[in-house]
């Protein structure tokens, strides 16, 4: 009989307490409900999703009741779980042979023995004190501390709490269900969140190297210009400088021929030679004809920069407010390399939003004017 018991044990669905009705479905983790309890925890984990005709039928997730292993369902709901034909026939093996020990003159069952009160010894424990609301005994009804109280018979009050303790049970099972689809529930959120946070980072990495590959070719060209004012001024002053030089040399061999006619003693010679000498002399010493550097002319202060409105620019980027099409803010920020504006555009919405203004980062060029140089 113990055997039976303990097989009976065996058979109890853990939602309903009761033998398993068939159909059994037979979970991932190899825990046991019937078909009717899978449904209810599952709607109770999923409330939001649809039944029809009192079981789901869509794809979805609970946690086993024994084991709170996440069982994952397909389209098809617990219809597409496993029936445990081997537990049915237990069952149906078990209720042939319940039936037939029924049959059977019944064994003298062994009596339970019942609790004795505390205040009359030889007193069995037989009704229940309703004012207190705790079981005694007639002689505590008829002499003791609750003749005053009103009472009930044990049958009634136990038929009643075991009533509501059973209610009460399921009630707890059914509301551990929906907080477990609540658990699932944030948990997914919790992944989503994750996501989306690697992916909004990623973003905002690509729009910032962006904007660092903008700054890159803005200081090329300005490189650039710098790099050539400084070869213009270079091959400028290298050819003043081979001008000057040409004009040394010839002034150094006027020289040397003016000594040569000096020594010249025929005064007929000397008068012959030094008369076109003497033009050639002052034609050599005067410089007039060529070009002079203007003061100044080698400085490259005019192409000084000043950050300091860019920077707070820069420094005021945040996010969006509003959702935009990123094409159109890439256009913007390309329209901003000539020095009307950098658009600060960096993710998605519900955020906040800054348009940044940068002005010219420099000066024009000064062009050099070489004709007042020479003057």
């Amino acid at each position: 009989m113990n055997a039976m018991q303990d097989l009976e044990k065996q058979l109890i669905c853990p939602i309903c307490l009761e033998m398993f009705t068939k159909p059994v479905v037979i979970l991932p983790c190899q825990h046991n409900l019937c078909r009717k309890c899978a449904n209810d925890v599952f709607q109770a984990s999923n409330p939001y999703l649809p039944a029809r005709g009192g079981s789901v039928t869509s794809g979805g997730r609970f946690r086993c009741p024994s084991c709170r292993h996440e069982v994952v369902l397909d389209r098809h709901g617990v219809y597409g779980l496993q029936r445990n034909l081997l537990v049915e026939n237990i069952i149906d093996m078990f209720k042939q042979e319940s039936s037939s020990s029924s049959s059977k003159p019944a064994a003298p069952e062994r009596k339970e023995e019942s609790p004795m009160c505390e205040v009359h010894a030889e007193e069995k424990i037989n009704i229940y004190c309703v004012t207190h609301s705790v079981p005694t005994c007639s002689m505590c009804k008829v002499f003791g501390a609750h003749k005053d109280c009103e009472v009930a018979p044990l049958t009634s009050i136990y038929q009643t709490q075991k009533t509501e303790l059973s209610d009460g049970i399921a009630m707890m099972v059914g509301s551990n269900g929906r907080i477990q689809g609540i658990i699932s529930q944030l948990e997914e959120a919790c992944r989503a969140i994750e996501e989306n946070g690697r992916r909004q980072k990623s973003l905002v990495c690509e729009k910032f190297d962006h904007l660092y590959a903008v700054l890159e070719e803005k200081k090329r060209v300005m490189g650039q210009r710098v790099t050539h004012e400084q070869e213009e001024k270079l091959n400028y002053i290298r050819g003043l400088t081979s001008k000057y030089g040409d004009h040394l040399e010839e002034s150094c061999k006027t020289v040397e021929t003016g000594i040569q006619t000096m020594e010249e003693p025929e005064m007929a010679v000397f008068l012959q030679a030094s008369t076109p000498l003497l033009k050639k002399i002052m034609e050599a010493s005067s410089t007039a004809h060529m070009d002079k550097v203007e003061r100044g002319y080698e400085n490259m202060d005019h192409y000084s920069v000043n950050f300091t409105r860019e920077g707070r620019a820069l420094r005021s980027i945040d996010f969006l407010q509003d959702d935009e099409d990123d094409e159109e803010d890439e256009d913007e920020e390309e329209g901003a390399e000539e020095g009307e504006g950098i658009q600060a555009s960096l993710g998605g919405g519900n955020a906040t939003s800054v348009q940044t203004s940068v002005p010219t980062l420099m000066n024009p060029t000064p062009t050099v004017d070489k004709s007042a140089a020479a003057t």
